[in-house]
């Protein structure tokens, strides 16, 4: 389409979606977003990380046309708009993107650039690797266990907005709905007179597209487990309803690459002892087993018996080289990966326990000031890669921030275009920097022996350990 204020580049080409794959030209056009606040300075110091590793890896046969489009305070400043619709086309257009923070504006207007994308766009997944940098300061003993990649649903859960205030005509009439149709719910709430009241909605469809991009993303990557994280032992019928679609689709679409997590324990039972009856398998994998009543019995041992039916494909250790399906309860999980990070890999989950997990995950690893980020769409091939930290307007315009955030998403965005060369040189120049010790502020006063870099010296650095 023609644009109004957006110059796309003479040379260079859109990638394409083309049979459930995107289809990368060697000189794709790439929409970006340089960011508020520090943004600016960021920007300018990644892009010239992506143009090294580019140029590094391929020798000048490829290179990135790349096309700034406006959102935030620049954009406002410009055109008095925080974001204008034909930005939201050039990302729709041209597939894949990237943007640096941005400012939220106070008083209404946009909630934010991310949240109008993920509508338009149906970006479905926010994907969120973590993983530790050797001489990262972290605040756990053992941060190199730590190499996750987080899957977190982006459309549904209480993130929807749908919200009923106290006070308000709509909070009243929603009330009154609950009180009228649902008289055993309402009987529930302990203050209704005085409750504000929201609605979140998990769905079939929401949960299976999350649930098979994470699972096909982890055996692409030869990953080991995907885990499914939920409060579905309290939300019975959206969190755990999450988990049991989950696993029904896995078993479906994905049965001779996957095993789950009870089915490795009945394969293993019966591996150990060929003699094992259902019965005694059963009471291995349920401890209560005995105080279950004769109907839940039943249903232990048709579960043992559909594991074992599997013994063709998946016994005499087969098992252990397919991809683990597993689930965990959410508080549990936010205790476990301090404790066992090791026994999680990919983790796939609803909006909020996404939001609370990926922060945590971060800190355990230096923080969210080098924490990458997207919002996928793996059925459009759509994607914006983002920096997941704020603005930080005090430190704006003055070269000192970290820029490791919008690095390490330019990785996943090269590696998500196919070009794992010049991803894997980022990752090089990354690790050899801070192994070096060459870090920005936040980093090199907590590092013994540091020196101290501006936020376009770490670049340097970073490109220079490409070469390492």
């Amino acid at each position: 389409m023609a644009y109004k204020n957006i110059q796309v580049p003479p040379e260079g080409e859109k990638i394409l979606f083309r049979d459930g794959k995107l289809q990368v030209p060697d000189h794709p056009i790439l929409p970006f977003i340089e960011g508020d606040g520090t943004g600016r300075d960021i920007w300018r110091a990644s892009v010239r990380v992506f143009d090294a590793a580019v140029q590094k890896a391929y020798g000048g046969r490829r290179k990135v046309h790349w096309m700034e489009v406006y959102a935030g305070e620049k954009s406002f400043k410009l055109f008095g708009t925080w974001l204008p619709e034909e930005t939201v086309e050039a990302f729709s257009e041209f597939l894949v993107g990237i943007k640096g923070p941005l400012t939220t504006p106070i008083g209404g207007g946009i909630r934010s650039l991310n949240v109008a994308l993920r509508k338009q766009l149906d970006l479905y997944v926010c994907q969120r690797p973590v993983r530790y940098f050797q001489g990262v300061p972290s605040p756990v003993k053992h941060p190199e266990y730590v190499d996750m990649v987080i899957f977190r649903e982006n459309t549904e859960d209480i993130y929807t907005g749908i919200e009923f205030q106290h006070g308000t005509e709509e909070a009243e009439r929603f009330r009154r709905l609950l009180q009228e149709h649902f008289p055993k719910e309402y009987a529930k709430i302990r203050f209704p007179m005085t409750a504000g009241f929201g609605v979140k909605p998990v769905s079939v469809e929401g949960t299976e597209r999350l649930v098979r991009a994470a699972i096909r993303w982890a055996l692409a990557n030869k990953r080991r487990s995907v885990t499914m994280v939920h409060k579905g032992n309290i939300m019975k019928f959206t969190e755990g309803a999450f988990r049991d679609w989950g696993y029904a689709l896995a078993r479906r679409e994905f049965r001779n690459e996957i095993v789950t997590e009870r089915e490795s324990w009945i394969l293993s039972n019966k591996e150990n002892n060929p003699s094992l009856s259902v019965e005694e398998n059963a009471r291995m994998i349920e401890p209560g087993f005995g105080m279950m009543s004769p109907e839940q019995q039943q249903a232990v041992m048709r579960e043992v018996e559909e594991a074992l039916a599997l013994w063709p494909t998946h016994g005499d250790g087969k098992w252990k080289s397919k991809l683990l399906i597993r689930d965990t309860i959410a508080d549990v999980t936010l205790q476990h990966v301090l404790i066992r990070p090791r026994d999680f890999d990919v983790i796939a989950t609803l909006n909020l326990n996404g939001d609370y997990l990926s922060d945590a995950l971060a800190a355990q690893v230096g923080g969210i000031g080098i924490a990458p980020g997207a919002n996928i769409n793996y059925d459009t091939g759509h994607a914006v890669f983002e920096a997941t930290h704020g603005t930080a307007p005090k430190y704006a315009d003055l070269d000192k921030v970290n820029p490791g955030s919008v690095i390490l998403s330019g990785e996943m965005m090269f590696r998500y275009m196919g070009w794992h060369e010049a991803a894997d040189l980022i990752i090089k120049g990354m690790e050899g920097a801070i192994a070096a010790r060459t870090v920005t502020y936040d980093f090199a006063r907590l590092m013994e022996g540091a020196k101290e870099v501006k936020c376009s010296e770490f670049a340097t650095a970073v490109i220079e350990h490409m070469d390492d």
